[in-house]
């Protein structure tokens, strides 16, 4: 069996999907396979998937679903695969060509540590810029967390997961005319229990396209509203730091007013903190109305 599972949620992006292919024939090891998660795609995706099995010249799995949403192609990714590691690279990203080996060769070293959950490397963009900064060079591992609030990191990183540890934790929730639930927070949660190893090495060259949910953010917010207030109970429940923790309760209130059900204390483990701030929700849900109309 193959020691790595890269998997790719892919909606309607047979003409960018290519990128993640031809990167993955380059790759310097071939431990690996490719599991594609179509996502209700109307164009030519499957025929184009099909060609590639066809070739034979790597490890090919495709899985097509009806349109749920990234979150869903990650539940569907996370049921299907089987090996050890798991790595997301979505269908506008690539791998650079050592991307698979570096994985590997950093697993060996580290995967003795049952408190390691996986590895978390680095994003670049195509000009080989990092994307945000590099992670520090003078700790071993570390939360996701502590990686952003407390070394001060900043940009997407790359993340190699356990596939057992990951199937511990409870799938996305699927929202009724809804599709998206923010992705960290299952990695929040890992937080609690795992470190994740540092490689201070880039595993994908990534690519912000016009009809990405990087660039859409706002809408997102409006169009997914379930999905961002279950998100934020969550980030809420472990969440320590003051100024964070206020930003995620007017967010859950914005998220509420969206919804229109007014239910601000449901589950909600900060209700005092929510009830004081309820003013202050409803001006920056009026802040979030503004950039919409923008």
């Amino acid at each position: 069996m193959k020691k790595i599972t890269v998997f790719t949620p892919t909606f309607n992006r047979a003409y960018c999907l290519y990128q993640v292919y031809e990167s993955l024939l380059r790759q310097t090891s071939t431990n690996f396979t490719w599991l594609i998660v179509d996502d209700g795609s109307t164009d030519n995706t499957k025929e184009l998937v099909d060609l590639w099995i066809d070739e034979n010249k790597i490890s090919i799995q495709y899985v097509f679903q009806e349109n749920q949403g990234m979150h869903g192609a990650h539940n569907t990714a996370y049921e299907n695969i089987k090996t050890e590691l798991n790595v997301c690279v979505d269908s506008d990203d690539y791998m650079p060509d050592n991307a698979i080996e570096l994985i590997e060769n950093k697993w060996n070293k580290v995967s003795g540590n049952k408190n390691i959950a996986g590895i978390v490397g680095i994003d670049i963009f195509k000009d080989g810029t990092i994307v945000g900064k590099p992670l520090p060079e003078t700790i071993a591992s570390s939360t996701l967390y502590d990686l952003y609030n407390k070394y001060k990191i900043t940009g997407d990183k790359k993340l190699v997961l356990r596939t057992d540890v990951v199937k511990k934790y409870p799938k996305y929730p699927i929202f009724k005319r809804e599709r998206f639930v923010p992705l960290g927070v299952l990695y929040l949660m890992i937080d609690q229990d795992y470190e994740l190893a540092c490689l201070n090495k880039p595993l994908c060259v990534v690519e912000y396209l016009p009809d990405g949910s990087s660039l859409n953010i706002f809408k997102q917010y409006k169009n997914n509203p379930q999905g961002f207030r279950y998100s934020r109970i969550i980030e809420l429940k472990h969440i320590s730091n003051k100024k964070i923790k206020l930003l995620k309760v007017l967010h859950l209130i914005s998220s509420t007013l969206f919804i229109g059900d007014y239910q601000f204390f449901k589950n909600n483990p900060q209700r005092l903190l929510t009830f004081l701030c309820l003013p202050f929700g409803g001006i920056f849900h009026l802040y979030i109305l503004l950039k919409l109309k923008k």
